[in-house]
């Protein structure tokens, strides 16, 4: 069974960082994409990074610069550092696994002054 446990969220203050992780179980991690959805209250779930199994990373116009996806496939992991963090970065942030389609639950960031 695929599971995942996230951590790293919190309540941070405009221009300061967080770094999210995400270990998984239940699989064979190295094979798999892995991505940081996030989900702000009223709107649609979006992709803000990915990182391929061959290690290309992939990132949303309004992270570029700030965020960096990384994995570590020896501890089934995959991290996000999120720097220059802004109010509208305020979300519930999800890893997910492709092929497969797996979710976990979510770690909140709250961006605020």
């Amino acid at each position: 069974q695929v599971q995942f446990v996230e951590s790293g969220g919190g309540l941070v203050q405009p221009g300061e960082s967080l770094r999210l992780s995400c270990v998984a179980s239940g699989m064979v991690f190295s094979m798999y994409d892995m991505s940081w959805y996030r989900q702000a209250p009223g709107k649609q779930r979006e992709l803000v990074a990915q990182i391929l199994s061959a290690g290309t990373t992939i990132y949303a116009d309004s992270v570029r610069d700030r965020f960096t996806i990384s994995r570590d496939n020896a501890k089934n992991s995959v991290y996000l550092q999120m720097n220059s963090l802004k109010p509208e970065d305020t979300a519930v942030y999800c890893c997910h696994a492709h092929p497969g389609n797996y979710w976990g639950h979510g770690t909140q960031v709250t961006v605020s002054s």
